[in-house]
């Protein structure tokens, strides 16, 4: 378990520098390549460790599944920005199947939503911000915290603001050239009400659907052994 988290830890880590890096090397001016040539960084590492683990063909596909409806769940709630349940089946995949899982999920919806609702600079941010979503519900599974309803329903408000919080970045990084104290807090002000409103239909998506979701997919797990190696 102390392996896989510093593992974790450590491509988390290295991902969140490439980010940065290139938004202030390349300024996106080639943002498509520079997005496949990112994605392909924070995938393969974990897809690696799925590999190395002997992950099955049908727990491949579960996880596939699960991105697929976080990836759909956020195209008919478009036209209300920050409400969708993408965030709440990205917690749900990393709660249940663990940190790695909830990464992928996560990486995988943001880049697969983003087809249908529009690729851009934001992509891979959207991807590393989710995946990192799926990736705390995975490390925080067994503590009190979210073993509480109420532990829940504070860790899905809380990531509507450190989603919003993490995408401001990309917008502040992409104009340090001109930056000033009043544009970065203009940013920040501006988000509030959208960071409110994701953190809110985060809550309300848990308080409806979680008990249900993690009683199917628990007995999926147990059921047909799924990603039950071991994994943080």
């Amino acid at each position: 378990m102390a392996q896989s988290r510093k593992y974790l830890t450590i491509v988390s880590f290295i991902i969140l520098v490439m980010l940065v890096v290139s938004i202030m090397l390349f300024k996106y001016n080639s943002y498509l390549l520079l997005s496949l040539v990112i994605i392909g960084c924070i995938m393969l590492p974990f897809f690696a460790r799925f590999e190395m683990r002997e992950i099955a063909g049908r727990e491949v596909v579960l996880l596939a599944m699960l991105a697929a409806i976080a990836a759909v769940g956020r195209v008919p709630f478009a036209g209300l920005p920050s409400v969708q349940p993408t965030s709440f089946v990205i917690i749900m995949a990393g709660f249940v199947f663990g940190a790695e899982s909830g990464f992928i999920v996560g990486a995988v919806a943001a880049l697969v939503s983003n087809f249908f609702l529009g690729q851009g600079p934001w992509t891979p941010w959207q991807m590393y911000a989710w995946g990192m979503m799926g990736m705390s519900a995975g490390l925080l599974r067994n503590t009190w915290w979210l073993r509480n309803i109420w532990g829940r329903y504070v860790f899905g408000f809380m990531w509507g603001y450190v989603f919003g919080w993490f995408m401001n970045m990309w917008i502040v990084l992409s104009n340090i050239e001109s930056l000033t104290w009043e544009f970065f807090a203009g940013i920040y002000v501006a988000s509030i009400y959208f960071d409110l409103a994701h953190g809110v239909s985060n809550v309300f998506f848990l308080a409806v659907f979680s008990a249900s979701w993690i009683k199917i997919l628990e007995r999926f797990k147990r059921k047909y052994g799924l990603l039950n190696t071991g994994e943080i």
